[in-house]
């Protein structure tokens, strides 16, 4: 099954396995990033108001934490399910401990229900996260061409699921539920939330009702008793060679760039989200566009922009000069995103940072240009490294090496919560102005260090 798909009249055929991972992580995203539109606004709302009525700066801290977490327990899940549980098993786990997660956030709306909802959350995205990665990769053993383009579509799952989330949470959140008593408003967060539960569980009904048809027995071992049952022996308890020391060191050494560029790219649910809520004019032919719903426009233009990027590489990779290398692909993505940042600077100065006194509020055009480069940065980094990573870990670290590389998001999330918490005492010039040329500098860095990399990675 997992070798079904050769080219036919021309065209590249997947295994349907794909498309089964494609919308189980689909459904895992909706419900990620639905419950993601709401909690800065959640937290930072008055109780009055349906919220938790924490200060600003605290709430994107604890922004920062929740989304820092979510990537540093995948180290975990990935040993786990190297090793113990097998990645299938994992999968399920993870699922069910998210949908309980937004379940909680949903029917418990105090102090303990946040907290209990979040480490649900972040305990079940550690099972569940490295391993669908993962098993992507392990649909192509022998095919290295395709992988590329399997991972592309993938990344279209994740982001079609992106797209509507904040769209129908959000609505719930600040449209189908609110209501206005004595000139208070008060908003529907926690239906919101509920929103997600269900997106997970339907996820996790297809996953778990088509899982054996469509992926046979791929995931289903871990991997010492799969190379045992191979005739391999354990591979779990043999040393690495020198070339996979290599590609391990150039994985790790590549997570730690990418530490700056997502630190910038996760300011989109706390600092951006604020900064459009209150200095953004959102007004669009007479009608109040949501703030949750600016989350939309990243996974919008990766839909849109994909297939043209992954076209755009495929014709390159056809011309003598050849394609560029993921090093260099990952250095302009972060140059991409230092230049967003820039646009958004311009914005600022327009409006300031002090929402007690806003004299003019940006034009909507801003955050949108903003949105888009982010985006292209995005593009040239992110699906380009969950291929690197299936591509250049030792089997035995496969989905371990994947936990690392979903870690520099943790730790990049943690940074960013601080950094936006800054907007509340520098002010959003300031920390805009030193993500912006942070990223850039760091762009030129790994750009300068590209060809030592690439040799490394033969």
């Amino acid at each position: 099954m997992a070798e079904s798909g050769q080219a036919q009249h021309g065209k590249v055929r997947h295994p349907p396995g794909l498309y089964l991972l494609f919308f189980t992580e689909l459904w895992e995203r909706f419900s990620y990033y639905g419950m993601r539109a709401l909690l800065t606004l959640y937290l930072t709302s008055a109780l009055i108001s349906g919220g938790l009525g924490y200060e600003k700066s605290t709430a994107m801290s604890i922004y920062g934490f929740f989304t820092g977490a979510v990537y540093f327990t995948p180290l975990a899940g990935g040993y786990l399910s190297d090793r113990f549980i097998g990645r299938r098993r994992a999968i399920t786990i993870g699922g069910i401990l998210m949908a309980l997660g937004n379940f909680v956030l949903f029917a418990v709306t105090n102090t303990v229900g946040l907290y209990l909802g979040l480490a649900l959350l972040i305990i079940g995205n550690g099972f569940f996260k490295p391993n669908i990665s993962t098993l992507v990769g392990e649909l192509y053993p022998n095919d290295e061409g395709r992988k590329d383009a399997a991972f592309t579509i993938f990344y279209m799952g994740i982001n079609i699921g992106a797209f509507f989330a904040p769209l129908i949470c959000g609505y719930l959140a600040e449209d189908l539920f609110k209501t206005s008593v004595d000139g208070v408003d008060h908003f529907g967060f926690r239906y919101g939330f509920l929103a997600a539960a269900i997106g997970m569980i339907i996820g996790q009904a297809i996953y778990n009702g088509l899982g054996n048809r469509y992926l046979g027995d791929i995931g289903k071992e871990t991997v010492r008793t799969a190379s045992i049952s191979q005739g391999a022996g354990d591979v779990s308890k043999e040393p690495l060679t020198t070339k996979e020391k290599q590609r391990t060191a150039v994985i790790v050494i590549i997570t730690c760039f990418v530490i700056f560029f997502w630190a910038g790219f996760e300011q989109a649910g706390s600092s951006l989200t604020l900064y459009a809520d209150k200095f953004v004019d959102k007004h669009f032919f007479g009608w109040e566009v949501p703030t949750a719903w600016f989350q939309s426009l990243n996974p919008f233009f990766i839909v849109v922009l994909a297939p043209v990027l992954s076209g755009f590489w495929v014709k390159l990779a056809s011309t003598k000069r050849g394609d560029l290398s993921i090093p260099v692909k990952m250095a302009c993505g972060m140059i991409l995103l230092g230049l967003g940042y820039m646009v958004l600077i311009v914005a600022v100065l327009q409006t300031g940072s002090d929402e007690n006194n806003i004299v003019v509020q940006s034009n909507i055009m801003f955050i949108i240009f903003t949105y888009l480069l982010h985006t292209l940065g995005e593009l040239f980094l992110s699906p380009v490294g969950l291929s690197m990573v299936s591509k250049l870990a030792p089997l035995k670290l496969a989905s371990l090496l994947m936990g690392v590389w979903l870690a520099s998001t943790g730790v990049a999330n943690i940074l960013g919560g601080y950094l936006a918490a800054f907007t509340q005492s520098l002010g959003y010039f300031e920390v805009f102005g030193i993500i912006g040329l942070l990223a850039i500098l760091m762009g030129l860095v790994l750009l300068a260090l590209s060809r030592k990399l690439v040799r490394m990675m033969e």
